[in-house]
């Protein structure tokens, strides 16, 4: 149990067929104050649209729920979908949450939309190209820093408010989020091929990894973030590369237990693989699967506490993971927090 990497929890806020969407939402603050009760590291929220399974669209309204309700746990978006939203306006919810509850949120930057085609285009207000995100991720850093000594000048909400006609020698020559300036909001680039790993790279940022559900491409991702990582860089937040992956977890008492609670997960798999996206299932003794757990990969971790513990062990040696950030379904929502509680107990989160 020495040395374990710290633990942390992404939540999509998935419905249960029968429960409703409220309950979904519902849950998920008890998952974060059960996260902050068990010492996980993090609680993140990942962005989605258009979405019947997953309500975590919104993610900082929900995220300022969570704040309200917990005192200590680091909160934040993994991630947030940088085409779907201006840079400034990212800057001014995220200051604003760190302007209410203090420094205690992380901000997760990822390229894709979160969402089907269709959504995407009533979304979408930039671009994913590297360049662009490139540029969308160095103007979040600016806009959080501290600002710059320079000469006073009206906004032009300000003008409008005072109706005054400002000349535009009397107007600000610079962007500001306000809030926002000077929180420092740490930044993460997400990434689930090399895309992700080649910008973090190069603006020296930490890089949360999606290998609960793009395994294969974890070890060349990571390897490309690591060799061409530029602590030098003028946007970089840490000085030596730090990485994050996640892992599909579930855990309860029993191996047959926990595989299942598993076939809830199952089954919402096959349904996307026909192009069905519903609500979380009951679990069908139908589908059970025993999936060797010393086989298992990052997508599926199904077991006992000890037995997925050993596995995660196994996971972060093999491709020196700093941390790892867990994700969990189960049909019932109790079942899932058990599931959190039990791992976090097995892995000693927090000591």
């Amino acid at each position: 149990m020495a040395n374990r990497v710290p633990l942390s929890i992404l939540d999509l806020s998935p419905v249960s067929a029968g429960l409703g969407r409220k309950a979904a939402l519902d849950d998920s603050l008890r998952l974060a104050q059960l996260a902050e009760e068990k010492g996980y590291l993090r609680y993140w929220m990942a962005e989605h649209h258009g979405s019947e399974m997953f309500m975590a669209s919104a993610t900082s309204l929900l995220l300022a729920r969570a704040a309200e309700h917990t005192s200590t746990i680091r909160l934040g978006a993994g991630g947030v979908m940088l085409p779907n939203h201006s840079p400034l306006m990212v800057a001014e919810y995220y200051g604003t949450l760190a302007t209410i509850y203090g420094d205690r949120f992380d901000l997760g930057l990822g390229r894709a939309p979160g969402t089907d085609p269709v959504t995407a285009s009533a979304l979408r207000r930039g671009s994913a190209q590297l360049n662009d995100v490139t540029t969308d991720v160095s103007q979040l850093v600016r806009y959080f820093s501290p600002a710059p000594m320079e000469k006073p000048g009206l906004s032009g909400a300000e003008a409008a408010t005072l109706g005054i006609s400002a000349s535009p020698a009397m107007l600000r020559s610079r962007v500001r989020a306000i809030p926002g300036e000077g929180t420092e909001i740490p930044l993460w680039m997400l990434g689930s091929s090399l895309g992700g790993a080649q910008i973090a790279a190069t603006l020296g940022l930490p890089y949360s990894f999606a290998s609960h559900f793009a395994p294969k491409f974890l070890r060349n991702a990571v390897s490309t973030y690591r060799s061409n990582f530029n602590p030098e860089a003028e946007t970089a937040q840490v000085e030596k590369p730090l990485v994050m992956a996640g892992v599909n977890v579930l855990v309860a008492p029993t191996r047959e237990e926990a595989n299942l609670l598993y076939t809830s997960y199952t089954q919402w798999k096959m349904g996307l693989s026909r192009g069905v996206n519903n609500p979380m299932a009951k679990p069908d003794e139908r589908l059970i699967q025993d999936i060797p757990i010393e086989h298992a990969d990052a997508t599926q971790m199904v077991g006992t506490p000890d037995e997925v513990a050993e596995r995660m062990d196994q996971f972060v040696q093999e491709n020196r993971i700093d941390e790892l950030i867990i994700t969990s379904y189960a049909w019932d929502p109790e079942l899932r927090r058990r599931s959190y509680a039990l791992l976090a107990d097995a892995w000693g989160a927090g000591e």
